[in-house]
């Protein structure tokens, strides 16, 4: 398929879902937006759940694009500055406008009863946590490492859940904000751990008989 043409009916396809959300988001009003024919849909992606997997393959490629970016992108290479990549490439632009955060949202309610959606799902939070692990693990001991990458994709996904149920939308930057100060708890945390003093153990008495 004309990769012009597959991107037209993806921003059809989140079109839809955007103006009345995935349950009336049919073939022929994802067609219509695009201005093609129901049949084109068909034939390509097999019907409208092809299409919703195919848009949200985009969505979740578009959300690596922009983390790898700002990865390349940093003169800094520590592991802080690594996760907060991480961090703001998880509230790139191309996840948080009204069609892409109303898209995440049907693709997570469809996820949970549609074998090849819950397998992009799981393979998208693989991927967040194995990441930030990676980075954590450069600064802690494995098994706390391990804890704070699931803490902070808990909070990257709360925040962004929270923020794409509320009426006005997701808040970015507000976002990005509470995100970055719970990573730099995360980060004190350890710290205060590794400069509190060790408290010596007391040999033990031995009694004769």
């Amino acid at each position: 398929m004309e990769p012009i043409r597959r991107q037209q009916l993806i921003a059809a396809t989140m079109a839809a879902i955007d103006e009345v959300g995935l349950a009336e988001a049919t073939v022929m009003r994802i067609a219509r937006h695009a201005g093609v024919s129901a049949g084109i849909i068909s034939h390509y992606f097999g019907g409208k759940d092809g299409l919703l997997e195919a848009t949200m393959r985009q969505i979740l490629t578009d959300l690596g694009n922009a983390v790898a970016a700002r990865r390349h992108a940093l003169g800094d290479h520590s592991a802080r500055a690594h996760i907060g990549a991480i961090i703001e490439g998880n509230f790139d632009r191309t996840q948080v406008t009204g069609p892409a955060a109303k898209t995440w949202l049907a693709f997570w309610a469809s996820s949970m009863h549609k074998p090849m959606l819950q397998r992009l799902q799981y393979v998208n939070d693989r991927r967040l946590y194995a990441n930030l692990c990676h980075q954590f693990r450069r600064l802690m001991p494995r098994d706390e490492a391990r804890n704070a990458a699931r803490g902070l994709a808990a909070m990257i996904d709360g925040l962004w859940l929270r923020g794409a149920l509320t009426p006005e939308g997701l808040d970015a930057d507000q976002a990005r904000r509470l995100a970055y100060q719970y990573l730099d708890q995360l980060l004190a945390h350890h710290s205060q751990r590794l400069q509190a003093p060790q408290t010596p153990i007391q040999p033990t008495d031995t009694l004769s008989t």
